[in-house]
């Protein structure tokens, strides 16, 4: 086990392995750090055993931070109960929360009197919140009298997972998309700026008149993804029962916004046209819409893999990775690809597409078009592979190092700081 993983397997231990706490009415431990000239509050929701790319942002941004003592973190997300790790300059506030329907394994933050007894023990300079629905209206209301400037991450495309492609879908859709940009600009007036990962999303937001704004894109582990695990692919799918030829993939939770039925729509068309099989590595709430599906039964489907060694070897056993989500704010497990030498088939919308355009590695459909994706699927496959996993590996190595992202975030909290 690396230095990297055991760090973070110490912080995020099961709340069932740690001392019974009520972190509402119990004495806290001492601030961590109390000399450090930045600390940092991270909050939010969207953090669970199974969750993704926020999950993989903030503990790359605890580990960030423990390499530096100058600086200090205080994480704040939800659990099954009340619970508390440290590591080197970063401690995790687990408080219980009942689980969101159909969002497993995401779970509420109701928490108001513990979130206010955390600011005020734990004396943040700048508080990031990273999810839109409650959570920022208990930060503003624990900070309130307090001096503590709130930034927003916007992770998650709010108004396009509500109604997708609303103006196609009728008036009712047309009227949710409306109400959640006014949600949206309502919220905005906590923020002195929010943080986005892409241009896509900058423009989204600013066409929408949320203009206060800061683009960070994410970063990747290089040292983890990387084209040298693809020396031993073949090893990889064996034990993994992946088929020896031709393969694509995807990596990530199976709900709506990352629109897979479009790729099983199209794969039967691409596996004729190249031989090409599907591998899908994840769970979410469509999973047992995907396996009904008539190209179902030719998909193979892998659990959600908690190991990142294993998800690095998966991710460079795949000969392309598939990006068929068209509100992604930014991509991660796209980057990670890049990183390990697998090209990328992308929607022409959201953040991957950019990714992909920069990189030059990989090819885009027209979001939402089954035909469109069977027809790129094919051509990307009798393209040269090799070239554009080169690329698309460049790439990631010349912008997207997480001390690079985190170097650009700690330089945004002091813009705002010095403000």
């Amino acid at each position: 086990m690396t230095h990297t993983q055991a760090f973070v397997d110490r912080l995020v231990q099961p709340e069932h392995a740690l001392p019974p706490i009520d972190i509402g009415h119990d004495v806290l431990p001492p601030m961590l750090r109390p000399q450090a000239q930045l600390g940092v509050l991270d909050i939010t929701e969207w953090f669970g055993d199974t969750s993704g790319g926020i999950r993989t942002y903030l503990l790359q941004k605890a580990q960030y931070v423990a390499a530096r003592p100058w600086l200090r973190q205080v994480l704040t997300v939800p659990g099954v109960r009340d619970a508390i790790t440290e590591e080197d300059g970063v401690r995790m506030y687990r408080l219980q929360g009942p689980p969101i329907p159909r969002q497993k394994p995401y779970r509420f933050m109701l928490a108001t009197r513990s979130v206010a007894k955390i600011v005020r023990h734990e004396r943040p300079d700048i508080i990031e919140i990273g999810s839109p629905f409650i959570v920022p209206w208990i930060v503003r209301h624990a900070t309130r009298n307090l001096d503590v400037p709130l930034i927003c991450f916007y992770h998650s495309n709010l108004p396009r997972m509500f109604a997708p492609r609303a103006g196609k879908n009728g008036r009712a859709r047309r009227f949710v998309y409306r109400a959640s940009w006014q949600y949206m600009r309502r919220l905005d007036r906590l923020f002195p700026l929010t943080v986005v990962t892409s241009d896509f999303s900058a423009n989204d937001l600013a066409r929408e008149g949320i203009t206060r704004i800061a683009k960070v894109p994410l970063g990747v582990d290089l040292a983890r993804f990387t084209p040298l695990r693809r020396d031993h692919a073949a090893e990889t799918r064996a034990r993994y029962g992946l088929p020896a030829g031709p393969l694509a993939g995807f990596v990530g939770r199976f709900a709506s916004e990352k629109e897979l039925d479009v790729v099983l729509d199209a794969w039967a068309e691409v596996e004729r046209r190249t031989g090409a099989r599907l591998a899908l590595v994840g769970t979410g709430p469509l999973e047992a819409m995907l396996r009904a599906h008539p190209y179902g039964p030719r998909v193979i489907f892998l659990p959600f893999q908690s190991d990142r060694e294993t998800l690095a070897d998966l991710l460079a056993a795949f000969d392309v990775y598939i990006a068929p989500g068209s509100i992604e704010t930014f991509g991660l497990s796209s980057l990670e690809a890049l990183a390990s030498g697998t090209p990328v088939l992308s929607a022409d919308q959201g953040g991957v597409s950019e990714q992909v355009a920069r990189s030059g590695a990989g090819r885009t459909f027209e979001s939402g078009i089954a035909a469109s994706l069977a027809e790129q699927a094919t051509a990307l496959f009798s393209d040269d592979l090799r070239t554009l996993g080169h690329l698309g590996r460049v790439y990631a190595e010349t912008e997207h190092s997480w001390d690079t992202v985190f170097d650009r975030l700690f330089a945004v909290y002091r813009d705002v700081l010095g403000r």
